[in-house]
């Protein structure tokens, strides 16, 4: 292995991913639904932010909504 390497002719390449990147946010949620989720992650072999991150995505590309009735 050389001592040093010389990377001032190296090209730079934008990163193909870039508009998959995800954003790190606080969100608070119920044991209850944290458990949940992560019982189903456990089954289908992946972690459980993820499949929390799938779910949401879903719900956007489909324009989901929640039908909430406020008791009066």
């Amino acid at each position: 292995m050389r001592a040093h390497y010389d990377f001032s002719k190296i090209k730079g390449v934008r990163n193909p991913y870039i508009s998959k990147l995800k954003k790190p946010i606080t969100i608070r949620l119920d044991k209850s639904t944290v458990t949940y989720f992560k019982t189903l992650a456990t089954k289908v072999g992946m972690p459980y932010q993820n499949l929390i991150n799938l779910y949401l995505r879903d719900c956007a590309l489909h324009n989901k909504r929640l039908n909430l009735k406020w008791a009066a």
